[in-house]
Protein backbone atom coordinates (compact mmCIF):
# COMPACT_ATOMS: atom_id res chain seq x y z
CA UNK A 1 0.00 0.00 0.00
CA UNK A 2 1.30 3.46 -0.91
CA UNK A 3 1.51 6.19 1.78
CA UNK A 4 -1.14 8.22 -0.07
CA UNK A 5 -3.55 5.28 0.18
CA UNK A 6 -3.28 5.39 3.96
CA UNK A 7 -4.04 9.12 3.95
CA UNK A 8 -7.06 8.67 1.68
CA UNK A 9 -8.43 6.01 4.03
CA UNK A 10 -7.82 8.28 7.02
CA UNK A 11 -9.76 11.11 5.38
CA UNK A 12 -12.59 8.75 4.47
CA UNK A 13 -12.96 7.90 8.15
CA UNK A 14 -12.75 11.56 9.15
CA UNK A 15 -15.66 12.29 6.83
CA UNK A 16 -17.57 9.52 8.64
CA UNK A 17 -16.65 11.09 12.01
CA UNK A 18 -14.73 7.96 12.94
CA UNK A 19 -11.62 9.66 14.28
CA UNK A 20 -10.26 6.55 16.01
CA UNK A 21 -10.13 4.68 12.72
CA UNK A 22 -8.72 7.75 10.97
CA UNK A 23 -5.94 7.90 13.56
CA UNK A 24 -5.20 4.24 12.97
CA UNK A 25 -4.68 4.97 9.27
CA UNK A 26 -2.58 8.07 9.96
CA UNK A 27 -0.38 6.00 12.25
CA UNK A 28 -0.08 3.36 9.52
CA UNK A 29 0.97 6.09 7.06
CA UNK A 30 3.60 7.28 9.54
CA UNK A 31 4.87 3.73 10.02
CA UNK A 32 5.18 3.43 6.23
CA UNK A 33 6.97 6.79 5.93
CA UNK A 34 8.09 8.18 9.31
CA UNK A 35 9.87 11.15 7.74
CA UNK A 36 6.75 12.69 6.20
CA UNK A 37 6.15 15.93 8.13
CA UNK A 38 2.79 16.56 6.49
CA UNK A 39 1.40 13.24 7.71
CA UNK A 40 2.59 13.98 11.25
CA UNK A 41 0.91 17.39 11.00
CA UNK A 42 -2.40 15.95 9.77
CA UNK A 43 -2.26 13.20 12.37
CA UNK A 44 -1.67 15.84 15.04
CA UNK A 45 -4.73 17.79 13.94
CA UNK A 46 -6.86 14.65 14.20
CA UNK A 47 -5.47 13.81 17.63
CA UNK A 48 -6.19 17.37 18.73
CA UNK A 49 -9.78 17.20 17.51
CA UNK A 50 -10.14 13.93 19.39
CA UNK A 51 -8.98 15.56 22.62
CA UNK A 52 -5.78 13.51 22.74
CA UNK A 53 -3.51 16.46 23.28
CA UNK A 54 -0.33 14.65 24.30
CA UNK A 55 -0.29 12.67 21.05
CA UNK A 56 -1.25 15.82 19.13
CA UNK A 57 1.72 17.64 20.62
CA UNK A 58 4.10 14.75 19.89
CA UNK A 59 3.13 14.65 16.21
CA UNK A 60 3.14 18.44 15.90
CA UNK A 61 6.65 18.56 17.38
CA UNK A 62 7.76 15.87 14.94
CA UNK A 63 6.32 17.83 11.99
CA UNK A 64 8.16 20.97 13.13
CA UNK A 65 11.36 18.98 13.60
CA UNK A 66 11.10 17.43 10.12
CA UNK A 67 10.13 20.63 8.31
CA UNK A 68 10.92 23.68 10.47
CA UNK A 69 10.41 26.18 7.65
CA UNK A 70 6.63 25.56 7.55
CA UNK A 71 5.01 28.32 9.66
CA UNK A 72 1.66 26.49 9.85
CA UNK A 73 3.37 23.62 11.66
CA UNK A 74 4.71 26.04 14.28
CA UNK A 75 1.31 27.72 14.66
CA UNK A 76 -0.42 24.39 15.07
CA UNK A 77 2.11 23.28 17.69
CA UNK A 78 1.52 26.49 19.65
CA UNK A 79 -2.24 25.97 19.39
CA UNK A 80 -2.23 22.40 20.73
CA UNK A 81 0.09 23.44 23.56
CA UNK A 82 -2.35 26.25 24.38
CA UNK A 83 -5.21 23.74 24.33
CA UNK A 84 -3.34 21.62 26.87
CA UNK A 85 -2.73 24.62 29.15
CA UNK A 86 -6.40 25.60 29.08
CA UNK A 87 -7.35 21.99 29.79
CA UNK A 88 -5.01 21.99 32.81
CA UNK A 89 -6.42 25.29 34.09
CA UNK A 90 -10.00 24.07 33.71
CA UNK A 91 -9.23 20.96 35.76
CA UNK A 92 -7.98 23.20 38.54
CA UNK A 93 -11.18 25.22 38.79
CA UNK A 94 -14.02 23.07 37.48
CA UNK A 95 -16.03 20.80 39.68
CA UNK A 96 -14.90 22.44 42.90
CA UNK A 97 -17.37 24.36 45.02
CA UNK A 98 -14.70 26.87 46.04
CA UNK A 99 -11.21 26.49 44.53
CA UNK A 100 -8.43 27.78 46.76
CA UNK A 101 -6.84 31.08 45.70
CA UNK A 102 -3.44 29.47 45.04
CA UNK A 103 -5.05 27.13 42.48
CA UNK A 104 -6.85 30.06 40.89
CA UNK A 105 -3.63 32.06 40.58
CA UNK A 106 -1.91 29.03 39.09
CA UNK A 107 -4.80 28.75 36.61
CA UNK A 108 -4.34 32.45 35.74
CA UNK A 109 -0.68 31.76 34.97
CA UNK A 110 -1.53 28.79 32.74
CA UNK A 111 -4.22 30.75 30.90
CA UNK A 112 -1.93 33.73 30.31
CA UNK A 113 0.65 31.33 28.87
CA UNK A 114 -2.00 29.81 26.62
CA UNK A 115 -2.96 33.26 25.33
CA UNK A 116 0.68 34.15 24.66
CA UNK A 117 1.07 30.90 22.68
CA UNK A 118 -2.15 31.36 20.72
CA UNK A 119 -3.45 34.94 20.88
CA UNK A 120 -6.55 34.00 18.86
CA UNK A 121 -7.71 31.17 21.14
CA UNK A 122 -10.93 32.68 22.48
CA UNK A 123 -11.62 29.95 25.04
CA UNK A 124 -8.39 30.85 26.87
CA UNK A 125 -9.58 34.45 27.25
CA UNK A 126 -13.01 33.38 28.47
CA UNK A 127 -11.54 31.06 31.09
CA UNK A 128 -9.09 33.74 32.18
CA UNK A 129 -11.96 36.20 32.61
CA UNK A 130 -13.94 33.64 34.61
CA UNK A 131 -11.01 32.86 36.89
CA UNK A 132 -10.34 36.58 37.43
CA UNK A 133 -13.99 36.96 38.38
CA UNK A 134 -13.72 34.04 40.80
CA UNK A 135 -10.78 35.89 42.39
CA UNK A 136 -13.00 39.00 42.65
CA UNK A 137 -10.70 40.70 40.16
CA UNK A 138 -13.72 41.88 38.21
CA UNK A 139 -12.06 44.80 36.37
CA UNK A 140 -9.40 42.38 35.05
CA UNK A 141 -12.13 39.91 34.10
CA UNK A 142 -14.02 42.57 32.16
CA UNK A 143 -10.84 43.87 30.49
CA UNK A 144 -9.91 40.32 29.42
CA UNK A 145 -13.36 39.73 28.00
CA UNK A 146 -13.27 43.07 26.17
CA UNK A 147 -10.03 41.93 24.56
CA UNK A 148 -11.58 38.75 23.17
CA UNK A 149 -14.74 40.60 22.12
CA UNK A 150 -12.45 42.89 20.13
CA UNK A 151 -11.10 39.82 18.35
CA UNK A 152 -14.53 38.22 17.84
CA UNK A 153 -17.18 40.97 17.90
CA UNK A 154 -19.74 38.75 16.14
CA UNK A 155 -19.79 36.19 19.00
CA UNK A 156 -23.01 36.90 20.89
CA UNK A 157 -22.08 34.42 23.62
CA UNK A 158 -19.20 36.67 24.62
CA UNK A 159 -21.60 39.58 25.10
CA UNK A 160 -23.73 37.39 27.37
CA UNK A 161 -20.68 36.49 29.48
CA UNK A 162 -19.79 40.20 29.67
CA UNK A 163 -23.23 41.01 31.06
CA UNK A 164 -22.84 38.27 33.67
CA UNK A 165 -19.44 39.62 34.69
CA UNK A 166 -20.84 43.13 35.01
CA UNK A 167 -23.61 41.77 37.25
CA UNK A 168 -21.01 40.03 39.41
CA UNK A 169 -19.02 43.25 39.67
CA UNK A 170 -22.10 45.23 40.64
CA UNK A 171 -23.10 42.62 43.22
CA UNK A 172 -19.55 42.52 44.59
CA UNK A 173 -19.46 46.30 44.94
CA UNK A 174 -22.85 46.34 46.66
CA UNK A 175 -21.84 43.57 49.08
CA UNK A 176 -18.36 44.95 49.85
CA UNK A 177 -18.44 46.93 53.11
CA UNK A 178 -15.17 48.72 52.22
CA UNK A 179 -16.84 50.50 49.30
CA UNK A 180 -19.18 52.54 51.52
Amino acid sequence: MKPDDYIQKAYRFILQNDFEEALRWFEAAIAANPGDAEVHYRCSITYGRSGKLEQAIQHAEKAVYLLPEKPEYHLHLQHVKALRLVQQARKMVEGKSKPVPSELYQAVSLLKSAISMDPLYSEAYVWLALVYSELNEHPLAIATLKEVIGLYPQESGLQHIMEELKKRLKSYLLDDPTTD
